[in-house]
């Protein structure tokens, strides 16, 4: 609204003058590419659960022999403001990498494994890993997650490229086992090799 009054008048009065009048560009800024483009950079920074690794067996597992490894990952969502606008975002895994701690790695690919029954321990799977010598490996997984964002309960629309996020590390131990043959007759001789009464 402009006002008006004149100049060196005593007692002079505002009037009115003219208007409403905008004084903003009529056209007002589109904040959706902004978001667009700060959302992709930021994905990274959200607070992502990366999965747990299962490992079957585990804490221990025997060299040469196929040990069973899995994610447990789900899809997660975050509520944040950006520029003055409530954004939710979905965050839905969609690969694995496994670094196995020995050198191997294995992925990026779509498959998160699956728990065996114990009676088939030892089988290949697609995400086992049989491991050449004894010790403590650390075993790392990668899960990318492909996300969507929504502005103010709009629709949702589709975060460009991904946001890969680490596991902590999981201690696997591997040993050795020993297969001996024994030819003794415990019943004549308890103290053979290999019967329960031999001394050690």
């Amino acid at each position: 609204m402009w006002l008006s009054r004149p100049r060196g008048v005593p007692g002079a009065v505002w009037a009115h003058h003219s208007g409403p009048t905008c004084l903003y560009d009529p056209k007002p800024e589109d904040l959706l590419p902004r978001i667009a483009a700060d959302i992709q950079r930021q994905f990274q920074n959200l607070p992502v659960n990366a999965g747990k690794v299962v490992a079957q067996p585990s804490p221990n597992t025997l060299r040469g022999a196929e040990t069973n490894f899995y994610a447990e990952a789900a899809e997660q969502q975050f509520d944040v403001t950006m520029f003055g606008q409530q954004v939710h975002v979905v965050a839905t895994p969609v690969q694995y990498t496994w670094n196995y701690g020995d050198g191997t790695v294995f992925g990026p690919q779509p498959s998160m494994g699956g728990a065996l029954p114990q009676d088939r321990w030892g089988e290949k799977t697609r995400t086992s890993h049989a491991y050449a010598s004894t010790g403590d490996f650390q075993v790392v997984l990668t899960t990318s997650f492909q996300g969507t964002y929504s502005v103010n309960a709009g629709p949702p629309l589709p975060i460009p490229g991904q946001g890969q996020f680490t596991s902590p590390p999981q201690t696997i131990s591997v040993w050795r086992s020993l297969t001996r043959n024994y030819a003794d007759d415990c019943t004549t001789n308890p103290q053979g090799q290999g019967c329960p009464g031999a001394v050690r």
